[in-house]
Order: C-alpha cells, then sequence, then structure tokens
C-alpha cells in the first residue's frame, strides 16, 4: 500500500455521497508498499480503506480481484470486502481512477514472524486454495514467464548499475525456467503476493489476509513457493528450514501436496525469486517522484535467487 495520488477532505465528502457509510471523521494517507494509493478512513459508522488503483492495475480486472474477496469471505477466510455503493457497484471512478472502499481488518503484519506464524500462514493459504475452488472467474497470471521476458527487456541493460553480475544473472535464470517451467501441476485461485504484510495476526492468531491485487489462476504449488520465500529467510540471507517445515506443515494440514509437486518445488522457488527480483528492479530504476516510499531493494532477491540455484532437493527448504 501507498498514496501517489492526493485527495483532500472535500474531494472524499464528494464521493462518500455516493455510499451509505456514515459521515468521515478522519482520513489518513498509508505509506507502505508500491503498488495503489491507500487511505484509512474512519466514519461514525467504522473503519474503511479507501484505495485508488494505479501503476500496472488494469480495471478490466478489478471484478475478479473484488468478486476473489466477496467469494473467499463467503467460504469463511477473512479478507477485506468492497463496499457496494449505493447503485450496487463494486467500484467507480475517484480522481480519474478506479476506486473502490473496503472493509477494514484488525490486527498487524509482522517483521519477523517465527515457526508457529508461518504455520498458521500455510495453513491459512491452503484454506484458500480450497475456498477458490468454486470462484467462476478467471485471470492468467501476468507475472509468469511472459511477464518475465517483458520485465526484463525492459531492465536487463541497467541492471549491472544496480548489482554487479545482475543482467546476467536475469538472463540465464530466465532461459533456464523458460525451458524447464512446468505446466502439468495442480492450479488453481493463488493469491500470488502473500508476503507477511500481507498476513494479519491478533496475538498469535492469524486475524486475515489482505491485498488480493496480484491474484490469479495458476500453480497452486508456486503460490507456496512465494510463501516459503517470503516468510522463511532470516535478515543475514539465510534459510531458516525450521520455519519452512512449519509453513509445509501448515499447509499439508489442509491440502495434500503431490510427489510432483515437491519435487519441482526447487525450479518453482526459482521463479519466485525471479518474478519479485524483476518486479523490483523495474520499479527501482523507475521510481514514481510523486509515491511517498521508495521501491524495495531488488538486491534481496538476486540473493534469494541464487540461493535457489544452488537448492537440489526440496527436502533442503523442509520438504
Amino acid at each position: 500500500m501507498a498514496v501517489y495520488t492526493d485527495v483532500s477532505f472535500e474531494d472524499l465528502e464528494g464521493f462518500l455521497s455516493g455510499y451509505d457509510i456514515g459521515v468521515p471523521l478522519s482520513f489518513k494517507g498509508i505509506a507502505e508498499g508500491v503498488e495503489n494509493s491507500n487511505f484509512t478512513l474512519q466514519t461514525d459508522r467504522g473503519a474503511f480503506i479507501l484505495t485508488l488503483y494505479e501503476k500496472r492495475m488494469k480495471v478490466e480486472d478489478l471484478p475478479f480481484f473484488l468478486g476473489l474477496m466477496e467469494h473467499l469471505d463467503a467460504h469463511g477466510i477473512a479478507c477485506p470486502q468492497p463496499v457496494r455503493d449505493k447503485s450496487g457497484a463494486q467500484w467507480s471512478m475517484f480522481k480519474g481512477r478506479a476506486a473502490a472502499i473496503l472493509t477494514f481488518l484488525n490486527g498487524i503484519s509482522l517483521r519477523r514472524p517465527d515457526a508457529a506464524h508461518c504455520q498458521a500462514a500455510g495453513a491459512a493459504l491452503a484454506g484458500l486454495h480450497a475456498a477458490g475452488k468454486g470462484f467462476a472467474l478467471v485471470r492468467p497470471n501476468a507475472l509468469s514467464v511472459a511477464g518475465w521476458h517483458e520485465l526484463a527487456a525492459a531492465t536487463v541493460t541497467r541492471a549491472d548499475a544496480v548489482q554487479a553480475g545482475l543482467g546476467a544473472l536475469i538472463t540465464e535464470s530466465l532461459a533456464e525456467l523458460e525451458a524447464r517451467w512446468p505446466a502439468n501441476l495442480p492450479a488453481g485461485v493463488i493469491h500470488a503476493d502473500l508476503f507477511p504484510d500481507n498476513v494479519l495476526f491478533m496475538g498469535d492468531r492469524l486475524s486475515g489476509i489482505i491485498d488480493f491485487y496480484f491474484a490469479c489462476n495458476d500453480m497452486l504449488a508456486y503460490d507456496l513457493a512465494v510463501l516459503l520465500g517470503s516468510w522463511c529467510f532470516e535478515s543475514d540471507g539465510a534459510y531458516n528450514v525450521t520455519k519452512g517445515k512449519a509453513m509445509i506443515a501448515g499447509y499439508r494440514g489442509g491440502r495434500t501436496i503431490t510427489d510432483a509437486e515437491v519435487a519441482t518445488m526447487p525450479l518453482l522457488m526459482r521463479g519466485a525469486a525471479l518474478r519479485f527480483l524483476l518486479t523490483r528492479l523495474f520499479d527501482w530504476l523507475n521510481p514514481d517522484p510523486n509515491a511517498l516510499v521508495r521501491p524495495k531493494d531488488p538486491r534481496e532477491y538476486s540473493k534469494k535467487l541464487r540461493f535457489h540455484a544452488a537448492v537440489r532437493q526440496a527436502s533442503e527448504y523442509g520438504f
């Protein structure tokens, strides 16, 4: 979450006239994340999030994202819900951008999750995968191999200015991943961005999942790879197998992982690392001067990509 578009209180009052959520009492930008403009909104009827969709967001994808949140909530997954306006629409135009009001979830994201938190996150991901089975809409993963090619083409010539040898790492990794990327693993609705900052806890209890704006249809095991890669590395770059085992155990409590998925996990982990390396690198090289936050450092994921390239068996992740 972040703020790219300024919204005055007068602007807000005009926008809220189309909703039945009460009188605004407070309104503040959220200076986190890299994708959309987000604001906390408190009215006399409760707390909400106002999101203005920016950058890579395509308006035609909003029915999938917002509809998925409604579907998951109906199937027991705690996640924000779009507040429909007086006409029944999930979103509308505001400040020249598509915008939606979402319900606010209580809880905090953890900067240093422990093994118990990892197990809870794994269980939540399995629950999300199960709940997503009946969702009727389909959205292909725009940030899979074809999307990596586009991002690499836009960044690789300048990559070595960020880190020596980064361009070669991207080019070689992409070529190998494209040649070996699986196409026959179990698939369904995935979150695709379930980093610790997108999972909320109240104490040790997982209270909700947020930020579904990369959700799509893809391999379920790829989603688990994103989770493992974003939760189980320590600040010194070491992979924590204890956390990995806990996360895998939590996931297996809700869904059986096939032998083929386990065998392919080192490859999926490399793909997930390349995906986040490329998007971070693109944002690093093309910063938005209006953003309140600096783009995330892509070098974290170049280090992870090199780590995964040396992994030979899924047991090294905790399987």
